[in-house]
């Protein structure tokens, strides 16, 4: 195995050349450009400068309105607390073993605190797990992060190229870190606890189990899910299984693919559920075609089909309903 590649003696010295810097000016809620000058005196002022223009440059830092000849700048809130030694690291070392403590290295905090410590741009800054010049695994998650700030619901679908354009450090392989990451924990929060409604006698029932068991597909926009919910004779849910992905035709959903699995639970009926990509739940011609179908189906060889649920953002209808 290769030995980590270790920091330079030049790398070192930069380091500690900027460390003061940095600390003086994270020391200072507002301040014009001449304190931190006068603070880090003998270092050369254009030095000074050019890393209190580089924070500016990644949004750490706002420029205020000039008072007296002098530009006022402060710490931008929105971005969350800022550390030196983190800057430094990411900055000065890439993907090589670090100088900061391990107390500011994300993969360090979560196996030291548990990963509840971590802020959102650690725990994106772990899934992309490694930069590129110029852009580190940390400054992605920062800008990540940032971009889904109070909409962090709207992460799971946003697209490969969507999350390139906001870090180029999200390549393919990152890109399958983090959405894999969601759906894990997406299948963990199903099976985190038993659902409320465990028993479905009824088209409310059927309803309400669909729209929390699966939360997902009301907020998924890229595609059509189709699952069936499987009963016992006593009407309680045995289990749920994902029939097809894509557009709902007859073709797609077959009546052999669907009671396959509720033979293989044993179950006494089942109840249908499928999205509404576009937002609207109200059925189409083919959803109608479908449930007809299957219910058919489901006569033929004993096994009821209770309801057919078709979910969206903009609630739920009931095609058992929808046909009375």
């Amino acid at each position: 195995m290769t030995a980590a590649k270790q920091p330079t003696d030049s790398a070192t010295r930069r380091y500690q050349r900027y460390l003061p810097v940095i600390e003086s000016v994270s020391a200072r809620d507002g301040f014009p450009i001449d304190v931190v000058h006068r603070a880090c005196d003998p270092e050369k002022r254009g030095f000074v400068t050019r890393v209190v223009n580089e924070l500016v440059g990644q949004g750490w830092l706002l420029r205020e309105s000039k008072t007296a000849d002098q530009t006022l700048y402060r710490w931008n809130t929105g971005l969350g607390e800022f550390s030196p030694t983190r800057w430094l690291d990411e900055k000065l070392f890439g993907n090589q073993v670090k100088l900061a403590p391990q107390e500011d290295r994300p993969r360090e905090r979560l196996l030291a605190w548990g990963a509840e410590s971590l802020r959102t741009a650690e725990l994106l800054a772990i899934l992309v797990r490694s930069g590129r010049p110029g852009e580190s695994a940390m400054m992605a998650g920062e800008h990540l992060a940032n971009e889904f700030a109070g909409k962090l619901d709207r992460l799971p679908t946003a697209g490969r190229g969507e999350l390139k354009s906001i870090s180029p450090a999200v390549e393919k392989t990152a890109y399958c870190q983090i959405m894999a990451g969601i759906e894990l924990g997406r299948r963990i929060a199903a099976l985190a606890g038993p659902p409320k409604t465990s028993k479905i006698c009824s088209t409310a029932e059927a309803a309400e189990f669909c729209r929390r068991h699966f939360a997902r597909l009301v907020s998924d926009q890229r595609r059509e899910e189709f699952h069936i919910v499987t009963l016992d004779t006593k009407n309680q849910v045995i289990d749920t299984h994902c029939i097809t992905v894509g557009t709902l035709d007859a073709s797609l959903v077959h009546p052999r693919e669907v009671f396959r699995a509720a033979i293989k639970d044993a179950a006494q009926s089942i109840v249908l559920v499928h999205n509404h990509p576009s937002g609207d739940p109200t059925p189409s011609p083919e959803d109608f075609a479908v449930t007809r179908r299957l219910e058919s189906a489901g006569d033929t060889i004993g096994i009821g089909v209770l309801d057919h649920i078709v979910l969206g953002r903009q609630g739920h209808v009931s095609i058992r309903q929808a046909e009375n």
